[in-house]
């Protein structure tokens, strides 16, 4: 039981959701992405992320944009695992995880002069938030849920009651500061070339806490009490004592040649003990759990681009390499005896190469039309346990948007974006998962003045459920199983200032 409660906390570093994007990259890094998803062929400021090579198309000058977005998230997984009805009466469980983001600045500068363009951004690259689970999850309150049973088995009758205080937060961010280079190589096409220094800062805390039963049928009561301890220490001694002596009969039976007796007593002696390990385990495993850790690392991403410009249509395309990319921990408490979060300890976060195509096209003067398709390499970025090796492949993402300047001041636009990721069962867990997905996004533009405007946008998306079935779910040690329904939402709104000089 011990070693069941520990695998909980191997598991408990937490991906906090990214809002827009692959697995460990954000992609809405401008309020003018939430109003228009498809930016691939973006020739305006926000290329300097979306399509870096697309600034030498912007006017001679200097280019600002500042921009806040309030990104708000829910994780509900219905969980469902038969020994789950001792603390309440229902096998399944909904556990809700909120995640909040109220704060997410980004900035984007450009200086165009002739042929030559620098651009830099910062960002939060990728996480950009905090998720709460003010129950705990599935996988930690299934190792307790078992107890009642196990403790039943092993001499303790009576026992079908449990409870337990479950708690776990994770928060992420990967801060992201990109330079770069734009060089117009004739009056349709330009190329990038530059890279960005992201760093990681991540933070973890989560405990179990007053693991109780009714034990033996009686009152509820702390399984680390001293009273219940000395039960069941009482206990493994007798299992242990009893083994003993069954295998000394065994052996008695089998020197009088006695073989079926002494069969007996074998399988006796085996069955004390492993009652007696068994106790040994539950008695081990029900005393508290914590940790509190910190992360930080940081990787460069190179990156590179091209776009091409002629009459009404513009091809943007860019691809960032791997960012090769270790977590070191920063760890105040590991009561959890697991190795892996102590002090100083790296841990594999590599985020993935992305390649992005868009392109753009005028069907009016006033009216724009765009497509796009974004490649997360997943499969060849390391991750934490291994992960990647259980995705069926990587992330696709196809996006579509619509502009319309109402006015000479007043622009509004919309898109929509489908994301598909290769999910497996291996992958997906409680502690970290997604589902694939659809966004829209909607938003305006006003120009206030010939420098100054202002971005306005709401961008939401809907998520799949994903179901998991686990013929032992979560490592159960009555090998009973279970099923997991994961499911999330998302909702992003952004306001954006643009300043030309």
């Amino acid at each position: 039981m011990r070693k069941l409660l520990l695998i909980s906390f191997i598991m408990l570093i937490v991906s906090v959701p990214t809002f827009a994007g692959g697995l460990l990259t954000n992609t809405n890094q401008n309020v003018a992405f939430l109003r228009n998803i498809a930016r691939g062929a973006s020739t305006d400021i926000d290329a300097v992320y979306s399509n870096p090579a697309g600034v030498a198309f912007m006017n001679d000058g200097f280019h600002l944009s500042f921009n806040v977005q309030s990104a708000f998230q829910t994780r509900t997984i219905n969980s469902t695992f038969a020994p789950f009805a001792a603390n309440g009466g229902s096998a399944t469980k909904v556990y809700e995880g909120e995640a909040s983001a109220p704060f997410i600045p980004s900035f984007q500068a450009a200086y165009k002069k002739n042929n030559w363009s620098f651009s830099g951004s910062f960002a939060v690259t990728g996480g950009g938030g905090k998720a709460t689970f003010n129950e705990g999850l599935a996988s930690f309150e299934s190792q307790v849920a078992v107890l009642p049973a196990i403790l039943s088995k092993v001499g303790f009758a009576g026992t079908d009651k449990y409870e337990v205080n479950s708690f776990m937060e994770g928060r992420q961010y990967i801060f992201g500061l990109q330079l770069g280079a734009t060089y117009k190589l004739n009056d349709n096409l330009s190329v990038f070339g530059g890279g960005r220094m992201n760093y990681v800062s991540n933070s973890y805390f989560g405990y179990l806490r007053n693991i109780s039963a009714n034990f033996k049928g009686g009152e509820m009561i702390n399984l680390n009490d001293p009273t219940v301890k000395g039960q069941l220490q009482a206990a493994r001694e007798q299992y242990t004592t009893n083994a003993a002596t069954a295998t000394a009969a065994a052996v008695a039976a089998a020197a009088a040649g006695n073989t079926e007796l002494a069969a007996q007593y074998t399988a006796a002696a085996t069955q004390y003990t492993t009652a007696a390990n068994t106790i040994g385990v539950v008695s081990a495993g029900t005393t508290d759990k914590e940790l509190d850790c910190d992360q930080n690392g940081w990787g460069i991403t190179p990156i590179i681009g091209a776009d091409f410009k002629m009459n009404k249509l513009n091809i943007g395309v860019k691809y960032e390499l791997k960012t090769k990319l270790n977590i070191e921990n920063k760890t105040k408490i590991n009561s959890t005896g697991v190795a892996a979060y102590n002090h100083g300890v790296n841990t594999p976060n590599d985020i993935p190469s992305l390649l992005t195509v868009g392109a753009q096209y005028s069907i009016l003067p006033t009216v724009r039309a765009s497509i796009g398709w974004n490649h997360f390499f997943d499969k060849d970025a390391r991750m934490a346990n291994d992960k990647q090796k259980y995705l069926s492949g990587d992330t696709n993402e196809y996006l579509a948007g619509l502009e319309w300047d109402i006015t000479d001041r007043v622009l509004i636009s919309g898109g929509y974006q489908s994301t598909n990721y290769g999910l497996e069962d291996g992958y997906m867990s409680d502690m970290s998962y997604t589902t694939n997905s659809y966004s829209i996004g909607m938003g305006a533009a006003f120009k206030l003045n010939e420098s100054l405007k202002v971005n306005v946008a709401y961008f939401f998306s809907t998520y799949d459920d994903y179901a998991k079935n686990s013929k032992v779910y979560n490592g159960n040690k009555l090998g009973l199983e279970g099923t997991d329904v994961f499911t999330r939402t998302n909702k992003v709104f952004g306001v954006g200032v643009d300043y030309t000089f």
